[in-house]
């Protein structure tokens, strides 16, 4: 007890201050350490996979690592996909898995798995420091700053650390939580680490700033950690290349060198074939978009340039297309090219100025224009275009869900989006807003496990903050709506209904299988009905169907962040079969006006 109630306290001092406990007997001393510390907001959840979650949605929206504790044997296995998306998304998490003491390994006690690095490479550090006794109060708390360390700042980068501790029984003797060690004064944890930002490679910036000053058309493709918003905006307009934002970039707002409708945009053959850029600067994550992708790869055989600038170093080049890796600070590399720039501008004393081809800035913007024009026409009212084409229907279709859900969000809210059509549907068709939600998705390992309980960690965390999920996503994550009484987080599930796996119709299966094999091997409709499972859990739903207008969303988002507990909206949408056709009408929608746009300048 009092070791663990030494390691509690360290870990506040180190700023940790949410734990999520998985109920079991061998962690006891850690659960009442945690639970009676005053700097700790503990959680309880029922199964160790949702609560995984819920601490890694904990870190996800903070930066800062939550605890995962659980018991030993199974529940310790069950907390490996969110260790492994932790790993890849960079998100600092601590898992505290107790174990049985070594006599008990290997000998048919019950409970006990091999638990020494369960979790594998997926995390930054693993130590199991043995059962505790007197000779090793000195090193106690050096453990524990040590695990947030390893967490937040490791050569690695943020990421996931599994401290396994054994314990023998008996396990508690008295309810008074272990007096604990001293710790350093004032409060202060045990380790300061200082980790200076990644400067960036003047080469680098060098490169950057002559293209720039040279007219050299230049394209910045910016996904999640590409660094602070503004910093990249003034980037893009000092250099005057069009800016390619996904909506987890944080730079879907209305601006003279952004685009958002890329997707559309370069379904264009004709568009495509007559902008290809001359260097590319992407900045963090990739775009989910196999359009955009494409687009950007095809540039790696033209020759082109193309520098990728991440965070800790992370190799992030799945179409083997980038030509210089630059491990630096996105913010600070930004910075640099704003001040290469006007320290160049200041070097020509008036005599040149800056050289930019406005031309191709302008037909990006003119393609935006019509791309975003075509979208807000397609999924509005139904009309006729001016191109004589009749609109897909404005009732509930999944393009046009995620373009209103993206717009009715209050200011500065939090979307949580699921990693498969959701993620993508918002980033093709979320409009630019003066003020953006934050968007974040599980897009380290991209999987759809989780969605619902990460939500709610990063409900528990920093308030309302709504989800959008398939119902598959939704039923696989269904244990994430057992909570305890009082313990609702801030969250508003929203459900996209389509009966099925909706990906899988866009992919090879969709037309190689035939019909009853595809529904039963990748449709796969589940027949309990997404409404009836939520009021089971005794939470409130909000249905809205073809009959409802485009106010119902907004009115049933409202009321429900008001609430401020969890909550559904489960919104009925076409099958999926017709989900395909709506997506194929709006994209040649959006290639159409792009198209009908074209110019002599192209």
């Amino acid at each position: 007890m009092e070791f663990a109630a030494t390691l509690v306290d360290e870990w506040v001092r180190c700023g940790v201050s949410h734990a999520v406990i998985c109920p079991g007997s061998r962690s006891t001393p850690m659960a009442v350490a945690l639970m009676h510390h005053a700097g700790v907001d503990v959680h309880v959840r029922l199964d160790e996979r949702s609560a995984a979650f819920t601490s890694l949605g904990i870190g996800l929206a903070t930066g800062r690592p939550a605890v995962i504790l659980t018991t030993s044997g199974t529940a310790a296995a069950e907390l490996h996909a969110a260790v492994a998306e932790a790993d890849l998304a960079r998100v600092p998490l601590v898992v505290c898995t107790a174990d049985r003491p070594p006599e008990l390994r290997d000998v048919g006690a019950p409970q006990t798995i091999d638990q020494q690095m369960i979790f594998g490479r997926s995390v930054r550090w693993f130590s199991d420091p043995g059962v505790a006794d007197a000779a090793s109060r000195s090193t106690w708390r050096s453990l524990a700053s040590r695990t947030v360390a390893e967490a937040v700042t490791g050569p690695g980068g943020p990421g996931p650390v599994h401290v396994n501790l054994p314990f023998r029984e008996p396990l508690i003797r008295k309810v008074e939580v272990g007096k604990v060690q001293p710790g350093r004064p004032d409060g202060a944890p045990w380790y300061q680490v200082e980790v200076e930002p990644q400067a960036p490679t003047p080469a680098v910036v060098a490169q950057i700033v002559h293209a720039g000053r040279t007219g050299v058309r230049g394209l910045i493709v910016v996904g999640a950690g590409c660094g602070d918003p503004d910093e990249v905006a003034a980037a893009s307009a000092v250099l005057g290349w069009p800016v390619l934002a996904d909506p987890r970039s944080g730079l879907r707002r209305p601006g003279s060198t952004l685009i958002a409708a890329a997707d559309g945009i370069l379904r264009s053959d004709i568009f495509a074939a007559s902008h290809r850029p001359e260097l590319v600067l992407r900045l963090g994550a990739p775009w989910v978009s196999k359009v955009v992708n494409s687009f950007l790869a095809s540039s790696d055989s033209d020759g082109v340039p193309v520098i990728a600038v991440v965070a800790w170093g992370q190799w992030v080049d799945p179409d083997r297309s980038v030509t210089t890796l630059a491990s630096a600070d996105p913010t600070a590399v930004c910075r640099a090219i704003v001040d290469g720039m006007r320290e160049a501008s200041e070097a020509d004393q008036g005599d040149r100025g800056q050289v930019q081809d406005t031309a191709w800035l302008d037909s990006w913007r003119a393609a935006e224009s019509a791309a975003q024009a075509a979208l807000g026409e397609s999924l509005g009212d139904p009309v006729t275009t001016h191109h004589g084409r009749s609109t897909p229907k404005a009732g509930w279709t999944e393009p046009g869900l995620a373009r209103r859900l993206f717009a009715a969000l209050p200011g500065g809210a939090t979307l949580v989006s699921s990693s498969s059509m959701p993620i993508r549907d918002i980033e093709a068709y979320g409009a630019p807003r003066p003020d953006p939600p934050r968007v974040l998705a599980n897009r380290g390992a991209n999987g759809i496990d989780g969605v619902v309980s990460t939500a709610l960690g990063v409900a528990l965390a920093t308030g309302p903050t709504v989800a959008l999920v398939g119902d598959l996503a939704f039923f696989h994550d269904v244990s994430a709506l057992i909570r305890a009484v009082g313990s609702d987080a801030p969250c508003t599930v929203v459900v996209a209904d389509n009966g099925g796996g909706g990906i899988f119709s866009f992919l090879p299966p969709a037309t190689v299988l035939d019909a009853e094999s595809f529904e039963t091997l990748f449709g796969t409709p589940q027949a309990p009905d997404v409404g009836k499972v939520a009021a089971g859990f005794g939470i409130a739903v909000d249905e809205i169907g073809p009959d409802d207008g485009p106010e119902a969303l907004g009115e049933a988002l409202n009321r429900r962040i008001e609430d401020g507990v969890l909550a559904v909206i489960r919104v009925r949408l076409p099958g999926r079969a017709e989900n395909v056709e709506i997506h194929a009408d709006i994209n040649q929608a959006v290639i159409d006006a792009v198209e009908s746009g074209a110019s002599a300048s192209w």
